[in-house]
Order: C-alpha cells, then sequence, then structure tokens
C-alpha cells in the first residue's frame, strides 16, 4: 500500500526530529508501504530549503515517489476542496493530497488528521507527543 506522507512529517525530520525518523523508517523497513508525498508537500519542502540544507533534503525526498498533478487529480481535489474547505478549512495543497490518496488507493499519514476530513480517504496520524 502507498504511504503519502504529508510536509509535516518530513520537516521535522529536516529538522531532527527522532519521532520522525523512527516513523518514516518503520513504514520503509517494517509496514510494508511504499513511500509517496504529494507534489504539493514536496514543493513545500523544497521551496523554503535554505542552501546549506540542499543535499540532505534532496537525499531524504529521494526516498518518496512524488504523486504527479494531471487534470484528473486537479479535478478530484477541486470537489474535495469545494466540500471540504468551507466547514473545515482544507487548503488546496491537502484537497490534492487526499485526491492523490484516494487515485493512489494509499493512506496519509500526517500530525494533522484534521487537515483531512473527508470520510473516504484512509487517515492516520503519524504519531503522537
Amino acid at each position: 500500500m502507498r504511504a503519502f506522507i504529508d510536509s509535516d512529517i518530513l520537516i521535522w525530520h529536516l529538522r531532527g526530529e527522532k519521532k520522525a525518523h523512527n516513523f518514516l523508517r518503520r513504514l520503509r523497513d517494517k509496514g510494508g508501504y511504499e513511500l509517496w508525498t504529494g507534489v504539493m508537500q514536496r514543493a513545500e519542502v523544497v521551496f523554503f530549503m535554505r542552501e546549506d540544507e540542499e543535499e540532505r533534503t534532496l537525499q531524504l525526498l529521494s526516498q518518496f515517489k512524488t504523486e504527479p498533478v494531471d487534470q484528473s487529480l486537479v479535478d478530484e481535489a477541486g470537489v474535495l476542496f469545494r466540500k471540504w474547505n468551507p466547514g473545515h478549512g482544507i487548503d488546496v495543497n491537502d484537497a490534492l493530497l487526499a485526491a492523490g490518496a484516494k487515485r493512489g488507493g494509499g493512506m496519509i499519514f500526517s500530525l494533522n488528521k484534521k487537515h483531512y476530513p473527508m470520510p473516504d480517504i484512509l487517515i492516520k496520524q503519524a504519531w503522537t507527543s
């Protein structure tokens, strides 16, 4: 199964959070998951990295497949956004990741489950405090 990793987990890993490191290692080595992320989650990490973080950041991201954005993904994400933004405040990045997980038959792992209120999207809390 595909494990779609939200940007919050990637960022915590890059900041040296051991829980993030251990979580990703368990998913990869023992969980039987393929590691994926969304294009917007990748963009959040890449756009804001500092020059001295580039090598380490790109090395981490090389371990993930990135869900491509195409017309059908944008259209599906638009449906999710219009349905869930008014009451739950999801953003475009969340909607695109949810659409990718729905299309790819995967599960989203995040520290912010409230960003994914859709009942037909599998979402799990990465870890608790």
